[in-house]
């Protein structure tokens, strides 16, 4: 089955620049009274997705699952899991959110399946049928040990020993997420094959799960780190995932051949997209690697500025260092998503209109396109749940210092006096917290004030400054915790100034900047005279008509 693109797709580089609001099905809106989110749900709140502003939407995986890491583990790629609906389901969808003039992209898990999966069942029946190698064997050490010492991020080894075949299979997540080799031009075909599936079903891009494991490299072990890196989701220091330089294990220079056929599939759909997930101890380089060109991935992310650190010097350093190093690629940031800490909690920003609406213009500001999650448009916290309470493996594996991902995936709350905040009929399958009640979609609809208005005013703003969506960027060097930039796109200069101090800032401003009059209200810095005034966490952008050097001292 084919499905027409939007009109508008004669646009082809629509994704440059884009805001894609990420939805997690299970928690976004249950229409059957089951206590989870499915895609009926998603079409029935298109309207207000719509209503954002936003450009795209990105499904977190619907697919056929055994769950055991909430649909990121896949059985079949080719159709949808009952529990969210059907694949007719799926291209009422599509065909809703073309008709808002919106985008669809869908998770796609490429380097693992689940070990459900047809291909994998038969893969461990034995060494020699038709998919023995299909997935990552070999054989144990002579002391029957793994074949090397790379450590799954959720926890042990990445090996999994098998009786059946007597070997160990790769399984860099949980022991039911054995890794496809890669190695194998069989698999690459067949995976081609399950992204043209819904190529033809008419999807606009795809966001690419840990898209830089799908190659492993020498089975050698990794060598040892001096220090701990946090670098990906959930790996502390009570984590040995951390404890290791991740030489062997991901990041082969062979993954770009497989970027390289990737790439090329999607430019036979005009208009499609794909933006990487980057895990990884550069993870700034290797954004760089797979983007730069045109010939690989259209654009990546990394967990940079997923930090716990709201510095603003943390923060400036990593978006210096891509510019600095990606060239012609183009990156895509976020601030929150399925598997962080809510960015509410995460900066210590709960409750506080002001650093939230700092943080949405910082986050839209940059050079690149945005992922919006569910939720960041209501300041929603992280949830405090029990131990009883969860339902992630990780967080019930590194209990109590990392209480996993369920906190950030909370059902989404609809209206505040409704039996289950609006959200299901039924008891949902994580709880609700209480205090999310009060940040419910219809508490804020009608408040100018809302962080919900602001942010509909700020993407709606955004979409009228070409410089914001595609413009160059410049940073200047940091000063009394204000940030500093300039975007410039085909003669237009814009000059933004974000204040992460509590207190007013006073700095420098070129005579001829000017104010936008047509600026949301939360842009309330104010440009005279050669002075820009900040208040408290307050934001500036001003429109500049010449050259004149912008030295932004206090």
């Amino acid at each position: 089955m084919s499905l027409s693109r939007p009109p508008h797709d004669a646009q082809q580089d629509w994704w440059r620049g884009a805001v894609i609001y990420q939805i997690y099905p299970r928690s976004f809106q249950d229409t059957g009274a089951d206590g989870i989110g499915d895609l009926q749900g998603v079409i029935d709140r298109l309207d207000y997705i719509a209503s954002l502003n936003v450009d795209a939407i990105w499904l977190s995986p619907f697919f056929t699952s055994p769950m055991k890491d909430f649909g990121y583990d896949v059985s079949d790629y080719r159709d949808v899991d009952p529990m969210f609906g059907t694949l007719e389901d799926f291209d009422r969808l599509v065909q809703a959110v073309h008709a808002r003039g919106l985008r669809v992209t869908i998770d796609q898990v490429l380097s693992h399946t689940s070990d459900a999966h047809p291909w994998f069942l038969e893969s461990r029946s034995s060494r020699d049928n038709p998919k023995a190698d299909w997935y990552v064997w070999a054989d144990p050490r002579p002391d029957g040990a793994p074949p090397t010492n790379w450590q799954a991020i959720f926890g042990g080894s990445a090996w999994q020993w098998d009786t059946r075949r007597c070997q160990y299979y790769l399984h860099n997540f949980l022991v039911e997420q054995p890794d496809l080799n890669f190695r194998n031009p069989a698999v690459v075909e067949a995976i081609l094959g399950e992204v043209r599936f819904w190529l033809e079903r008419g999807v606009d891009g795809f966001r690419l799960d840990a898209v830089n494991f799908c190659t492993h490299g020498e089975l050698k072990d990794n060598p040892p780190r001096d220090d701990i890196r946090e670098g990906f989701i959930g790996v502390r220091a009570d984590n040995p995932y951390g404890y290791q330089q991740h030489i062997h294990d991901k990041t082969q220079p062979e993954n770009l051949l497989f970027l390289e056929r990737l790439r090329a599939l999607l430019d036979e759909y005009p208009g499609t997209t794909s933006v990487g997930e980057v895990g990884d101890d550069d993870s700034l380089g290797v954004m760089a690697e797979y983007t730069q060109g045109g010939k690989r991935l259209h654009m990546c992310y990394s967990f940079n500025l997923l930090t716990e650190n709201a510095d603003p010097g943390h923060l400036l350093a990593p978006l210096e260092e891509m510019e600095a190093r990606i060239g012609d690629g183009w990156p895509c940031w976020a601030l929150g998503n399925h598997d962080i800490t809510r960015l509410a909690t995460r900066w210590n920003a709960a409750g506080d209109m002001a650093k939230l609406r700092l943080y949405l213009a910082f986050l839209l500001t940059q050079r690149g396109s945005v992922c919006l999650y569910q939720g960041e448009e209501l300041g929603l916290t992280e949830a405090e749940l029990t131990f009883d309470q969860l339902v992630d493996p990780a967080g019930i594996t590194f209990w109590p210092s990392y209480k996993g991902r369920d906190g950030c995936r909370t059902p989404m709350p609809w209206q505040a006096d409704s039996p289950n905040a609006g959200f299901s009929d039924s008891a949902p399958w994580l709880p609700i917290p209480a205090e999310h009640r009060g940040l419910a979609v219809d508490q804020q609809e009608h408040d100018p004030a809302s962080l919900l208005n602001a942010t509909r005013a700020f993407l709606a703003f955004r979409r009228t400054q070409p410089a914001l969506v595609k413009g160059d960027i410049r940073y200047h060097p940091l000063r009394d915790d204000v940030i500093s930039l300039e975007r410039r796109h085909l003669g237009e200069r814009l000059l933004v100034a974000l204040n992460f101090a509590a207190d007013p800032r006073e700095l420098g401003a070129p005579r001829e900047a000017h104010a936008l009059d047509d600026a949301p209200a939360m842009v309330n810095g104010t440009w005279r005279d050669g002075t820009l005034r900040l208040p408290a966490h307050g934001i500036a952008i001003a429109r500049a008509t010449d050259d004149t050097p912008w030295t932004p001292h206090p």
